[in-house]
């Protein structure tokens, strides 16, 4: 386990992309202050910057370098680590060639044991995307994006992420917008949706951004 972390972090801090197992389906890792790597994750997926991927911060839980957080910290506890998203405002700090087109960000931690592990063996932020091409299904195993191994520079297998034979384990994490102060709205349902819209509208008070 040790030797995977050190060599999954060793390969990020060299610029490579690894594919990592996540609490939702599997990903692509690079760092995201590396400009060059995160072209390689835009390349790999076939997107341009409109569809942008994840920061998964590096370290402890430390989201407000990189992002301006407007609700309150139990919020971000509640929701993170988590198979949630948090969309919010982008800081100064990060990578301009990360979300190019827009000033928002998505704050991804995964509660998932590999990813926590190497995350504290980075020395910065991760930019974090589903392994596989854009418009297509996502992977539960290392198999079901063997297309996309070539231009991986390491593949972790963490075995299937969730119940294969279920729809419902291949919506990825849900997506919420929370760079209005007092509002949200869901950008992906994603497979937690109902638990997160609970905690934000019975727990946090916030309202649908369209009310």
């Amino acid at each position: 386990w040790r030797e995977a972390v050190a060599t999954a972090a060793g390969t990020l801090q060299s610029g490579g992309l690894v594919a990592v197992p996540t609490d939702t389906v599997y990903g692509v890792a690079c760092l995201a202050q590396d400009s060059a790597a995160v072209r390689s994750i835009y390349s790999l997926k076939g997107r341009n910057g409109s569809e942008p991927p994840a920061l998964r911060p590096g370290g402890c839980f430390w989201p407000c370098r990189y992002c301006h957080v407007n609700v309150p910290d139990e919020l971000l506890r509640d929701l993170l680590p988590g198979p949630v998203t948090l969309v919010l405002e982008r800081s100064e700090e990060l990578n301009k060639d990360l979300n190019p087109s827009t000033s928002l960000v998505g704050v991804r931690i995964p509660n998932h044991p590999f990813m926590r592990d190497l995350a504290r063996a980075c020395s910065g932020p991760l930019a974090l995307t589903s392994a596989n091409i854009s418009s297509q299904g996502s992977t539960l195993t290392v198999l079901e994006f063997q297309d996309l191994w070539p231009q991986l520079s390491l593949v972790i297998d963490g075995g299937p992420t969730g119940d294969i034979q279920s729809p419902e384990c291949r919506l990825g994490s849900t997506v919420v917008d929370l760079s209005v102060s007092g509002k949200f709205s869901i950008i992906r349902p994603g497979c937690a949706l109902t638990p997160t819209v609970e905690i934000l509208t019975k727990k946090y008070g916030l309202v649908p951004e369209s009310s």
